[in-house]
């Protein structure tokens, strides 16, 4: 169809276009790509959980049990006692009343706000909010409100312009592509004061943030004040599914009314046994969190020391930002050649103008691997004339 090739024709134009690279060995810090050894800098795998045995063990375990597949969907015949002891667990991991999985993150997003928000909603979006959220935002027929990223003058005074009865502040907690975290403490207050509910996406967060690994609302010290806790198991968790956590009458609500629960097959119990396992983990191996955020916050440092534009962050994503799409790619490309793994985030991801590397690091890495990665940065680096 001739305006598919226009399309493709377009973005290879604009070096927009994406190929897929092709893992054919486990998610960890070094993998294999083609048969070729990687040091892999790009992954939400941050507590290098994705090939840890005691989650292969639950999983080959479960299967044994329960075999591979759920059957069905939650409501229908895709329930097991497994998930009713997530749900359970990430209830008490969470510390709200109870929780409710999903299949997704993108899915929980979807599914809460479309089941919570219509058109007589006012929703209140940070500006740089995941597309999960932008898409659940749009379905819901809600009045949008986009405010300037974390920017509480901002969201204070449209909170002053808008006005109703129905209003709903919803956000990332750690934004996946810039690293920072929103002032959730800041939100909360704003919206008690105003009688708007409250959601955070704890995405990035959850496993890592916080004393206990718990996400954004414990590093702000916020139990009992955010309304809806959004989150995923498949990223410092290694396994698979989203999960929204409240109180006991949201669960129950969204049970009977998130479309993106009612009518999807349930995850299988493999990746719900793995999901036991690695919260277990998260709260007994306090180490893997202390070294990852420090090793992260040190690796930033030496990328600025080095002249690399580097936007401030508190958590394991660092932003590189690079501007210029082709040159992003290009850096990404000499990178790969060197055996180093970091994707090339450009638009419509990012914003115009705005392309980078998007460099995460795992609990496992070494300082060691890190300047070996700060090294060949530099070296190409120079050479693109980007530093």
């Amino acid at each position: 169809m001739k305006f598919i090739d226009e399309y493709l024709s377009d973005i290879k134009d604009k070096g927009l276009y994406r190929e897929l690279k092709f893992f054919n060995r486990p998610q960890s810090k070094y993998t294999s790509i083609g048969n070729k050894r990687m040091l892999l800098m790009a992954s939400n795998n941050y507590l290098d959980l994705c090939n840890d045995d005691r989650l292969k063990d639950a999983a080959e375990k479960a299967i044994h049990t329960y075999g591979v597949g759920s059957g069905g969907s939650r409501l229908t015949t895709g329930s097991y006692e497994l998930h009713d002891q997530l749900e359970k667990k990430i209830a008490i991991f969470k510390g709200t009343e109870a929780a409710i999985l999903f299949n997704t993150g993108y899915m929980a997003n979807i599914g809460t706000i479309t089941a919570i928000a219509d058109k007589e909603w006012i929703i209140f979006s940070d500006a740089l909010n995941h597309a999960s959220i932008i898409d659940g935002c749009r379905l819901s027929g809600a009045k949008i409100v986009v405010y300037k990223h974390c920017d509480m003058d901002d969201l204070q005074e449209k909170i002053k312009v808008y006005k109703g009865n129905k209003r709903f502040i919803v956000t990332d907690g750690v934004f996946s592509m810039d690293g920072d975290i929103a002032p959730l403490d800041k939100i909360v207050k704003l919206a008690k004061e105003n009688n708007i509910l409250t959601m955070v996406d704890d995405a990035h967060g959850t496993g890592v943030l916080g004393d206990n690994g718990t996400g954004c609302v414990e590093y702000f010290n916020l139990k009992g004040q955010v309304d809806i806790q959004l989150g995923t198991l498949s990223k410092a968790l290694a396994s698979e599914g989203g999960f929204v956590a409240g109180t006991k009458s949201l669960v129950t609500y969204l049970r009977h009314k998130a479309r993106s629960f009612i009518y999807s097959t349930a995850l299988s119990p493999a990746m719900i046994a793995v999901s036991l396992c690695s919260l277990d983990i998260v709260k007994n191996e306090k180490e893997r969190r202390v070294k990852l955020l420090e090793n992260s916050k040190w690796f930033q440092w030496e990328l600025r020391k080095l002249g690399f534009n580097v936007l401030e962050s508190n958590t394991v994503i660092i932003a590189l930002v690079i501007g210029n799409a082709e040159k992003t790619i290009k850096l990404s490309e000499k990178l790969f050649e060197k055996g180093i793994f970091i994707s090339a985030i450009r638009p419509p991801t990012v914003p115009e103008h705005t392309s980078r590397l998007r460099i995460t690091l795992m609990s496992s890495h070494n300082r060691e691997e890190l300047k070996y990665v700060l090294d060949k940065l530099k070296e190409a680096g120079m050479e693109l004339g980007i530093i």
